[in-house]
């Protein structure tokens, strides 16, 4: 996609014609000021969100009491699945909703490593979440250190080269578990070309979507991924720490044993049975008491998310990380500044990681700002990325050629300099 004007007219007339434009009144944006491009971190809050939360607790924690579990609550995660099944081509009875990824990847991959005992390598890659990698380095520890972690490098610091992943999967891997979308460069990989690979070796594959759910289409029936998790807070909107999902082929749902006998995933959970049935379904990998109140405020966003469309979501995603990296390209690439994101659309997510020696403090410069300037809010990931979120339902082009410009002043005039290099805790 081609892009020969820097002014911000031109930015205006790409908002004019954008057929999404009207959900962004979806959402609660109470600064103008504010250019809020940290949506793959924590999106913002919908409108009807709070309208939902307010009556679940006034009406159903308020006054139903214990009695809101049979006015729907008891079946609230197998009712949100089919919803997220929409978005990432799954089959209504493949997803649940239930604890956090890390859990459900806890549990998914001690399920995919018990069925198969005779294998012992584990797949995964340099750009994998550190949480996933801690979580496969603890399920090896538990399990006798049986298995060894083979991580695929990069060879530029942003992809992973198809001959790579090749060379790794072998006869003795069990488990391929990759980050579907790289949270540093946003790197994105062909899933059904690893998938395919994968089971050509004999291995199961454990995606996650953490970083892909509502901003790039998913199929997981189509390329016959085994198993996914993904997280409810960054694309889907579903607020801070809100519960996550779990993804199990239909066909390995029987065959599968997961690690964790809780309650709400036996057979029969109310009729306290001192000896463990599992659910036959995919409810067998829920846990205990799922947090109703977090599992409410999910689908507001997805009922959004649905009538906007995933692939008219995706062209809107691909035009505005085109756009940015234009405007990088044209004003930042002489200050030093580096794009750490492919530049290949169909092999980047819905974010552009922009790279400078100085991305903390110039980070901070951005959060930081004393009005009349802009506060321009996205976040920062080691070494030296300022990682730039466009989630396509609320930001415009405008909040981009805002926050570019912003970017190049702060350089320019050398702004800053006044913040220090020590690392706040959440960066």
């Amino acid at each position: 996609m081609e892009f020969s004007r820097t002014d911000f007219e031109f930015a205006q007339s790409l908002d004019a014609a954008d057929e999404l434009a009207r959900f962004r009144d979806e959402f609660v944006v109470d600064d103008p000021n504010l250019i809020y491009l940290d949506g793959n971190s924590l999106g913002r809050l919908p409108k009807r969100t709070v309208q939902v939360l307010h009556h679940a607790i006034e009406q159903g924690w308020g006054r139903r009491l214990i009695r809101g579990w049979n006015d729907g609550w008891f079946n609230t995660p197998t009712q949100l699945g089919p919803k997220i099944a929409q978005l990432v081509g799954a089959q209504p009875n493949e997803i649940i909703v239930t604890d956090t990824t890390s859990a459900n990847l806890f549990k998914l991959a001690v399920a995919a490593l018990r069925a198969q005992p005779r294998r012992t390598k584990i797949v995964s890659d340099v750009f994998n979440f550190p949480s996933d990698l801690y979580i496969l380095q603890g399920i090896v520890d538990l399990l006798g250190n049986r298995h060894q972690i083979e991580l695929i490098p990069s060879r530029d610091g942003i992809t992973i080269h198809p001959n790579d992943v090749t060379a790794a999967i072998t006869t003795d891997t069990a488990l391929v578990t990759l980050t579907h979308v790289a949270f540093k460069s946003a790197f994105m990989y062909d899933m059904a070309a690893v998938t395919e690979q994968a089971h050509r070796a004999g291995a199961l594959t454990l995606w996650d979507l953490s970083h892909s759910t509502g901003a790039v289409p998913v199929d997981l029936n189509g390329s016959g991924t085994d198993l996914a998790v993904g997280c409810t807070y960054k694309y889907l909107n579903g607020g801070p720490g809100s519960p996550a999902f779990l993804y199990v082929r239909q066909g390995l749902q029987e065959q599968l044993r997961q690690p964790i006998w809780g309650w709400f995933s036996a057979d029969r959970p109310f009729a306290f049975d001192l000896d463990y049935t599992p659910a036959g379904d995919v409810s067998k990998f829920l846990g205990s008491t799922p947090p109703v109140l977090s599992m409410l405020a999910i689908e507001p966003a997805l009922d959004i998310l649905l009538a906007a469309g995933i692939d008219r979501l995706r062209a809107k995603s691909i035009r505005q990380t085109e756009y940015l990296i234009f405007l990088a390209d044209r004003w930042l690439a002489p200050l030093g500044f580096t794009v750490g994101a492919p530049r290949d659309a169909a092999r980047r997510g819905s974010h552009v990681s922009l790279r400078h020696p100085q991305g903390y403090r110039i980070n901070r410069a951005l959060i930081e700002a004393t009005p009349p300037a802009p506060t321009v809010i996205p976040d920062f990931r080691e070494p030296d990325n300022i990682r730039i979120g466009i989630a396509p339902l609320y930001n415009t082009f405008a909040q981009i050629h805002r926050a570019m410009t912003r970017l190049r002043e702060i350089v320019e005039q050398k702004q800053y300099e006044k913040f220090s290099t020590d690392r706040l805790a959440v960066t």
